[in-house]
């Protein structure tokens, strides 16, 4: 049976399914109630008590559990080569792993090569999604170089192909990284087509050095990862990110905010009126760095993502109280397994190691022992980080993240009281590792409901490969744009209107040298109108190259502060 046969024969018979999820409390990200849930047609069709139903429907007796919104993983790496390897599941076995573990939306990356179309990227990602995933998947694309026709195609994906999520990235030199011009330029188009712009935020510069010194000192292991991107860069980075969509007057979404100190200028913008959301991941809210420290190599390197965990042990409890406090908003899995072989390709040097952590499975289980078990957030808290914050930003609230009359029936019945013990043995994710091994989670899904079949039901599954749909997404959410547009409104600028100067002006000497002002390959190809009668702060005669503009004036031989910075001063300061 062709795959389009196929597709029709399951909606088909989904059509028919009707379900009827009894006597649970049902959980939304404000507020839990005591309902019945009715199922039909891949929708839910009734919340409430003493409803009239139908006659026919499966029967779940949801007595003591709780009835969530499906989870949203909201950045997942599916069959991706990435560093020299191949990740270790596919969208069939990925998103089979996602339904195991309560959730019911992925979405998923595509990163075009350094000049490689965009389009053709988008297009390769969706062949081979289409025929495999079990569970609804959209798809953010990297902008992951710049120039006119990665412009075009941007709009083109939006407009054509159901694309509202563009990723940006402040590291990985000579591979994906963005020059601020170029990052201000992507952030206007992101603002200009109404899309949200996702930046990974590291010094990319200074990475490439870090790296380079700590090889040099002979630090080759797994620990190098961490020495060579400490926080400060991720932080620098963070803050300048958050700077240049403000100028572009564009909101703008960090991803795997990782440290305490990201964490701090995060929290800086957002009490500042800045329209700055922030995802972590399961792992950066869990872990620390200490583990690349560890005698045995193959579990150090297992470890290895970026930015890295970090040393401090108090990071992934900070992260959680950012999650719980709506600090950050969303926590992805980031799922990108690798396995120990593929990563032995940087046994003697740390740099070749890939990047990337499994998760996609755990995630909901391990958010719920760490932050509602931790006393970090209630249940209504853990909907919103895991799954209705994501709806709302990526434009699919109130048909997913919410169990309400209309809505897509992605459901999980979950068992606050049940427990399990994570092993790599009794996964289904890909991968040879995992990374929070005998790690007992008390909160457990029992059933999994997705388009309105059950696809998972303790520990089996009835769910077919590519029985999942694209999701195509909307711009302009409103989350991020409403507040933007009134910011935008309120801040506006304008020209001084005053009566034209009318006396001498010094003739310009064209000595055929320009010294200042921004070089033509730094010149926005996008017109701007917004910055009328404002003074150009980039003409500054600083310059960090030797020579400076003043270098004729005779200096004086020293100078006595009476009252520097600190103190008086006892001598030539």
């Amino acid at each position: 049976m062709s795959n389009c046969k196929k597709a029709i024969a399951m909606s088909s018979s989904s059509g028919n399914v009707r379900i009827l999820i009894k006597g649970g409390k049902v959980v939304n990200d404000d507020c839990t109630q005591e309902a019945d849930v009715y199922i039909e047609n891949g929708i839910i069709q009734q919340v409430g008590k003493e409803m009239m139903i139908p006659g026919g429907a499966k029967v779940i007796d949801a007595s003591g559990k709780l009835v969530l919104p499906g989870g949203i993983d909201t950045s997942v790496h599916l069959e991706e080569s990435f560093m020299n390897a191949t990740t270790a599941d596919d969208f069939y076995s990925g998103t089979k792993a996602a339904l195991a573990g309560g959730t019911t939306m992925v979405i998923g990356h595509v990163l075009p090569e350094k000049n490689e179309s965009l389009l053709e990227a988008y297009e390769k990602c969706r062949s081979s999604a289409d025929p495999k995933a079990c569970c609804d998947y959209a798809l953010h694309v990297g902008v992951t170089w710049w120039g006119p026709k990665v412009r075009a195609e941007m709009e083109k994906l939006v407009r054509e192909h159901g694309v509202n999520s563009f990723q940006m990235f402040m590291a990985y030199k000579d591979m994906f990284m963005l020059r601020d011009s170029e990052l201000f330029q992507a952030l206007q188009q992101c603002k200009d087509i109404g899309a949200i712009a996702r930046v990974h935020a590291e010094n990319g510069e200074l990475v490439v050095e870090g790296a380079k010194e700590a090889l040099d000192l002979g630090i080759s292991g797994p620990e190098g990862i961490e020495i060579s991107r400490p926080e400060e860069l991720e932080a620098e980075a963070t803050h300048r990110a958050i700077t240049i969509a403000n100028r572009a007057h564009c909101p703008i979404y960090l991803v795997n905010v990782s440290s305490m100190s990201a964490g701090d200028v995060v929290a800086t913008a957002k009490m500042q009126g800045k329209v700055v959301h922030g995802e972590t991941t399961t792992a950066h809210a869990v872990l620390n760095g200490m583990h690349y420290y560890h005698q045995d190599w193959a579990y150090a390197a297992a470890h290895v993502t970026v930015p890295p965990l970090r040393l401090d042990p108090s990071t992934p409890n900070y992260l959680m109280s950012l999650l719980g406090n709506d600090t950050l908003n969303v926590v992805g899995s980031d799922h990108r397994p690798f396995t120990t072989k593929q990563r032995a390709m940087g046994k003697d040097d740390f740099t070749k190691i890939p990047h990337g952590l499994p998760g996609i499975e755990d995630r909901m289980s391990v958010i719920w022992e760490k932050g509602v078990i931790g006393g970090k957030m209630d249940e209504n808290r853990f909907v919103a980080v895991t799954s209705s914050n994501a709806a709302k930003i990526y434009n699919l609230y109130p048909k997913k993240g919410r169990i309400i009359a209309g809505a897509d029936a992605d459901v999980v019945v979950w068992d606050p009281e049940g427990s399990k013990t994570i092993s790599v043995d009794t996964q289904f994710q890909g991968g040879d590792v995992n990374l929070y091994e005998g790690l007992r989670c008390h909160g457990v899904p029992l059933v999994t409901i997705s388009r309105g079949r059950v696809v998972y039901e303790n520990g089996m599954f009835t769910c077919a490969e590519g029985s999942g749909k694209f999701c195509p997404l909307r711009t302009f959410p409103d989350l991020l744009y409403k507040k933007m547009v009134q910011r935008e409104k309120s801040q506006a600028v304008k020209a001084v209107e005053r009566e034209p100067y009318t006396g001498e002006v010094v003739p310009v000497l064209n000595s055929g040298k320009r010294e200042f002002g921004v070089s033509d390959s730094d010149t926005p190809t996008r017109p701007s109108t917004r910055h009328g009668g404002v003074r150009d702060l980039q003409g500054s005669s600083f310059s960090l190259s030797g020579a400076q503009i003043d270098d004729k004036i005779p200096k004086r031989s020293s100078a006595r502060i009476l009252a520097p910075p600190g103190g008086r001063s006892s001598g030539i300061w």
